[in-house]
């Protein structure tokens, strides 16, 4: 019996393997799914429009213009006047500040504050289907959708978060809701998401995003971002070249 077991040792762990394999595989697309309804497109321009509320009270309000292919992204802020043709560049998991008169680009990390509860990185596409490595931890309904959640750790050091818990619907594929986490696994900030726009891609509609709501677990400051004028069309490489943007 101990022969028989030793010899079906190798098959099961054949099989274990490709059974974990066949699970990344599935994360991976269900992440490019929801990547991809948050703006990592090949080419993509759309505006954006954040609200900060501090103890419930209106405070500062951005708005600005996205250019976005893949996981690139170009801002360029349209108000308030103050802030009027300063950009910021996200490529290859860099990012940069741009501002007329600046004779150099200055780095910044998409981990800063850009305003209230939102981070720079929270402004670009996602990529967390590149960024992250991904374990399921099981199911839950968020608002009445039931989704798969995952566990997302950062792999490289040029992400906006160290650890996610990350909700995904499983009949859309479309991310619902997300804790983020420090390195050190303490929570500190909660977002929401609404897909009540769509766009057409390879001859198909597909939902896309509407508004995120992100919520500082710490202070309760809450920030929300509207997107709107969505626009798929080819966008430049150019777009993102860093040369360009500060002659």
């Amino acid at each position: 019996m101990l022969y028989k077991k030793i010899l079906m040792l190798p098959a099961l762990m054949a099989l274990f393997f490709t059974q974990v394999h066949a699970v990344e595989v599935d994360l991976k697309a269900l992440l490019k799914s929801a990547d991809r309804s948050r703006g990592n497109l090949q080419g993509l321009v759309w505006s954006v429009e954040t609200l900060t509320l501090e103890q419930g009270k209106a405070g500062q309000t951005l708005k600005f213009r996205l250019f976005t292919k893949n996981a690139n992204s170009l801002i360029r802020f349209t108000s308030p006047s103050r802030m009027r043709g300063q950009m910021m560049l996200m490529r290859d998991r860099n990012m940069w500040f741009i501002r007329p008169g600046l004779r150099k680009p200055v780095a910044i990390s998409p981990r800063q504050r850009l305003t209230g509860a939102a981070s720079n990185g929270d402004i670009a596409s996602t990529n967390y289907a590149g960024d992250y490595d991904a374990i399921l931890l099981g199911e839950e309904s968020v608002e009445g959708k039931l989704c798969h959640i995952l566990e997302l750790t950062a792999n490289n050091k040029g992400v906006t978060y160290d650890k996610i818990k990350y909700w995904i619907s499983k009949s859309e594929g479309l991310g619902q809701r997300a804790d983020y986490y420090t390195v050190s696994g303490k929570l500190f900030k909660k977002a929401s998401f609404e897909y009540n726009n769509s766009i057409g891609v390879d001859k198909n509609k597909i939902s896309f995003i509407s508004k995120m709501v992100i919520t500082d677990t710490l202070s309760d400051v809450k920030t929300i971002l509207s997107f709107s004028d969505i626009v798929v069309q080819d966008v430049a490489d150019s777009k993102f070249n860093l040369n360009l943007l500060v002659r």
